[in-house]
């Protein structure tokens, strides 16, 4: 079984996530089911067709999760030792060689990846250029309009 790498904080934004589809969802379009089905013929009633589609959604949102987080392997990056390797986890401020732009990515699974705040997934091009990397060296990323260098500028484990 393939074990899929997740940070601490990656890790309890699902079980939120879960809790609250078990919890405050999953009973809401019950109830919503139960209601429509007391307004009579199913066949044309809109309002059962919408929630069992609601229902279709949040169960098959439960089993993604639940199969997420069972093969899961969440990673504690401030219980690792800082060797200021780039690593999993690990947030990382680098400088585009040519254009001397900065920017800080912290390197995260792929369910908690989102660019537009820093975060990108540990398969991504950039992040496989720049693991086993330390501060000051530079990272050659392949990228769709050609190679790109980089310099680390820091390594932070929060």
């Amino acid at each position: 079984m393939q074990r899929y790498p997740m940070t601490v904080h990656g890790a309890a934004v699902l079980q939120e996530e879960l809790t609250r589809l078990k919890m405050i969802d999953r009973p809401a379009v019950i109830a919503a089911i139960a209601e429509a089905r007391a307004h009579g013929d199913l066949k044309e009633n809109a309002e059962y067709h919408a929630a069992r589609e609601q229902q279709g959604f949040i169960e098959g949102r439960i089993q993604d999760i639940e199969g997420k987080l069972s093969n899961a392997q969440v990673i504690d990056i401030s219980k690792v030792p800082h060797t200021g390797k780039v690593i999993f986890g690990s947030t990382v401020e680098i400088e585009h060689i040519e254009t001397e732009e900065v920017k800080t990515y912290q390197i995260v699974g792929d369910d908690e990846a989102d660019f537009k705040i820093g975060k990108i997934s540990v398969n991504s091009p950039i992040a496989r250029g720049l693991i086993g990397k330390e501060e000051g060296d530079e990272a050659v990323i392949e990228t769709p309009g050609g190679l790109v260098t980089y310099e680390i500028i820091s390594v932070r484990y929060q």
